[in-house]
């Protein structure tokens, strides 16, 4: 049997381990990245007898990719703003 045990701290209010075994591993990394398992403290994967820390390895599967700056025409932008502002000019 395999499952996934989700700490989350509430700070004062305390802390809840969310434990069920119908929940993949997919499912654990989807909720991350909605944000629908925030302030995690630890993930552990629980596999028969064993239990291993897999914290990391979920958040950073979890994290979103990265948009490079370059691709972006600046020059471009700043002619479409000031069309923009001309096109909305009181006349």
């Amino acid at each position: 049997m395999q499952y996934f045990v989700v700490m989350i701290d509430y700070g004062r209010r305390g802390r809840e381990a969310v434990v069920d075994p119908e929940i993949t591993r997919r499912e654990v990394i989807s909720r991350v990245a909605s944000g629908e398992y925030r302030n995690i403290s630890f993930i552990q994967e629980i596999v028969e007898n064993s239990v291993e820390d897999v914290t990391e390895a979920i958040l950073a599967e979890a994290a979103l990719p990265e948009i490079r700056p370059k691709e972006v025409d600046l020059q471009a932008l700043r002619l479409d703003h000031a069309r923009d502002l001309r096109k909305h000019e009181r006349t």
